[in-house]
């Protein structure tokens, strides 16, 4: 049996999003509590993130610095990983 299409108050919406934006609780877990589809909630959400996007502040030196020095160490790790590959691909080999 198909389920009948229901409409919700923006209020009601409006107040359903502010439940998740607010507290940071997951879609799932606040939908289940108001007897929503997960879809649904998800969507509104979506759509007042989109209307009120949040402005992230620059980095301050010292944290661009640290980022510079993580994606070089990541770069670095990554190298090694893929070298570390190679090496047990050619260890693996039977050598005879």
């Amino acid at each position: 049996m198909a389920r009948q299409k229901r409409s919700y108050s923006q209020e009601y919406r409006d107040e359903a999003v502010k439940m998740v934006i607010e507290t940071s609780r997951p879609i799932a877990v606040v939908a289940r509590e108001l007897g929503l589809l997960d879809g649904t909630l998800g969507n509104w959400v979506s759509a007042y993130r989109k209307s009120h996007p949040v402005e992230e502040q620059p980095l301050a030196l010292p944290d661009r610095a640290r980022l510079k020095e993580l994606e070089r160490e990541n770069r670095e790790l990554r190298l090694q990983n893929e070298f570390l590959k190679k090496a047990a691909a050619f260890f693996a080999q039977d050598h005879r």
